[in-house]
């Protein structure tokens, strides 16, 4: 994606620099606290995020003030798992975002309202004298690819797990870089045989005149959107409406050169079903559901939460203990558990001690990295409830919640 405002690239560093910027947007006060919109400009623009942040920031501004709504603060992210984690706590009120994030921001209570006409999907590209066909084939090969919060990896992770394998296994080895472009060299220097990017990046390889070949692709999903929360105002349709009628937003499809698309849930139910899913089991421990966890608690299990501070206080299981994953690895079956940090002492001393361990969901590797540390710590009943908080809250039972500020 263009520069969106036309800013100065020593600005757009200065940004990435700082890793994220949080600014406050003065627009007519609005009772309660602020309405909080977290802007993630993705892979896309990848020298220019500041200022596709600025320019999505302004259509927001001008449509939310539309509507008398403020005080706002919006935040500039460049971390997508930590706001995959976030759409799960639901700490943000709208987010503008790939695919990925409002895709899990969806299955969380969260309604898509539009986003740029231009879908993104990956592939897989080797040099065409490779001799490599497939993804079979790319066995054992080198592999370079976005870093894991980028949406291609995302989705490419996502394929290969379909697959019945996991990127560690089917490839000797991964190269990361931020910036897509860096694996061409990457293939011509033959430090990767194949790598991950987004076709509009592979279709600019071959005009150019590129001898490479694509050997995979995912479906497409869409390209940056916003989505809100039920509940949040001014409202899915209002807040459509408000941004068709901003100029603000017309200027940022103009300089895309592309066209705003309403979006619906299933835009995103392939994206959501994609990514870092965790596995339907985990050897040495039983997996349980909402029901069956209340009922151990009940016998005297221990229900031990592995998510942050922040989201145990904004809601958690009654009797429920905050023993938080500190989680660096990747996202997959073959994660590295020397990267992250996991007091295993605080689970106590009685091996025999009936655990339950949660977090937040199907896409929420903690809670599973956490049992299987406490598998390998000799732990004899370990529990894991893969659904963790959202599943019992949508299960009805109760919870506890900060007290209202």
């Amino acid at each position: 994606m263009k520069d969106s405002t036309g800013l100065v690239g020593g600005i757009a560093a200065l940004a990435l620099a700082l890793g994220a910027v949080q600014a406050h947007a003065a627009v007519p006060q609005d009772a309660g606290a602020p309405l909080r919109v977290l802007v993630n400009p993705g892979d896309a623009g990848e020298h220019s995020r500041f200022g596709v942040y600025s320019a999505w920031r302004g259509a927001l501004e001008q449509a939310l003030r539309k509507h008398n709504i403020g005080p706002v603060t919006f935040v500039l992210s460049v971390d997508a798992t930590a706001d995959l984690s976030s759409t799960r706590a639901g700490t943000n009120d709208i987010f503008v975002a790939p695919a990925h994030v409002v895709g899990s921001a969806v299955r969380y209570g969260y309604k898509p309202v539009l986003g740029v006409d231009k879908p993104v999907q990956a592939v897989l590209v080797t040099l065409k004298n490779s001799g490599i066909q497939d993804l079979a084939q790319a066995k054992g090969k080198r592999l370079g690819m976005p870093l894991q919060d980028s949406v291609v990896t995302y989705l490419v992770r996502g394929e290969v797990n379909a697959a019945n394998t996991t990127i560690k296994r089917h490839f000797a080895s991964v190269y990361d870089t931020r910036y897509q472009e860096a694996l061409l060299p990457c293939l011509h220097l033959r430090h990767c045989e194949v790598v991950a990017v987004e076709r509009a990046v592979y279709e600019r390889w071959v005009a150019a005149g590129e001898p490479v070949l694509a050997i995979m692709e995912t479906r497409p999903v869409p390209n940056l959107s916003v989505a809100i929360k039920d509940g949040t105002r001014p409202g899915t349709e209002a807040l459509q409406a408000a941004l068709a009628d901003s100029p603000v937003f017309a200027n940022l499809l103009r300089t895309e050169k592309s066209l705003a698309v309403a979006h619906r849930a299933d835009d995103f139910k392939y994206v959501a079903t994609l990514g870092y899913f965790t596995p339907r089991a985990l050897p040495g421990a039983t997996v349980v559901d909402a029901r069956r966890v209340a009922q151990l608690m009940q016998e005297g299990a221990a229900y031990v939460d592995t998510r942050t501070d922040a989201e145990f206080k904004a809601g958690h299981v009654p009797g429920a203990v905050l023993v938080p994953y500190h989680e660096k690895s990747a996202k997959d079956a073959d994660f590295d558990a020397s990267l992250d940090k996991f007091e295993v002492a605080k689970l106590g001393p009685d091996r025999g001690a009936t655990l339950i361990f949660a977090c937040n969901g199907p896409e929420c590797w903690k809670s599973f990295k956490a049992a299987h540390a406490a598998i390998k710590a000799g732990y004899r009943k370990v529990h894991w409830f893969r659904g963790g908080f959202p599943e019992w809250r949508s299960s009805g039972l109760k919870f506890d919640a900060a007290a209202a500020q």
